[in-house]
């Protein structure tokens, strides 16, 4: 197994969920049980997705546990030739029918615009994903999906009872304040999902005596380490301005020296 792979699975596992079990009305979170060094060397990931590979790491932890009896994965439902939907899994865990969605994103912490709420200030580094958008979308969308009439036709062959499925969901996500923002709370969310910061292009000649590192999105599971291709503060900026002209924010590894450094976004905005 190539050593990236390994890398992103201990990212993953040592991601922490976003909320605990019952932070919020209307939703069920699984903090999924992963063993964060554990890969069997015969084991394949093949998504270059990276929300895809994260399914598929969470589906291994889950196969692995005795308590759990698989169902089906990845379940298109059908209306006609038309795809209305997924299901990410299905499994009995002892005895009790799960169906669990399973999310990984990284939000920043917005300050161009005012909010009603405090969730509604997270947003996707390229402002086009918002932490209430993905929770709205599983419970008005994802989640009532079991009980359309086509779900229930499918699930038919699986001798399955709709009614008795508990329905949870696998939400991880790193979080991203702004450079020298110290926010003293977060809440309801969970402050261990703080992974770094984030600053705008235009000021980021305050890390022009660093290091730059650019990952590609797979590898933005991976916590920054040493033996990566680094690049000076103007080789790193040219190629962070690609991405800047295409209004995309990406994210960086910091090196202050060789035991010391920061994931941050560089934003458009």
């Amino acid at each position: 197994m190539d050593k990236s792979t390994v890398l992103r699975y201990k990212g993953y596992g040592n991601t922490p969920s976003l909320f605990k079990p019952h932070d919020l009305s209307g939703f069920e979170f699984f903090e999924i049980n992963s063993s964060s060094d554990f890969l069997y060397d015969n084991t394949e990931f093949v998504n270059q997705r990276l929300g895809k590979l994260v399914e598929e790491f969470v589906f291994y932890d889950l196969k692995r546990d005795s308590s759990v009896t698989w169902v089906a994965e990845n379940l298109q439902i059908q209306n006609e030739r038309r795809t209305i939907g997924e299901l990410d899994a299905l499994y009995y865990l002892n005895k009790q029918l799960i169906h669990l969605e399973i999310v990984y994103k990284f939000y920043l912490y917005d300050t161009l615009e005012t909010y009603n709420t405090p969730l509604a200030y997270w947003i996707g580094p390229n402002r086009k994903d918002t932490l209430l958008y993905k929770l709205e979308k599983l419970k008005n969308k994802q989640f009532p999906l079991l009980y359309k009439t086509k779900t229930q036709q499918q699930l038919a062959n699986y001798n399955l009872n709709i009614e008795a499925f508990t329905q949870q969901t696998c939400f991880k996500a790193q979080l991203y304040l702004p450079y020298k923002n110290t926010m003293s709370s977060i809440a309801p969310l969970n402050e261990n999902c703080i992974s770094g910061f984030y600053i705008s292009f235009q000021d980021m000649s305050i890390f022009e005596h660093l290091e730059f590192y650019i990952p590609e999105k797979l590898d933005w599971l991976i916590e920054p380490h040493i033996q990566v291709e680094w690049h000076s503060y103007n080789s790193a900026k040219k190629l962070i301005k690609t991405h800047i002209k295409a209004n995309r924010s990406p994210l960086v590894w910091l090196k202050y020296n060789n035991s010391k450094f920061d994931k941050c976004f560089i934003t458009f905005w």
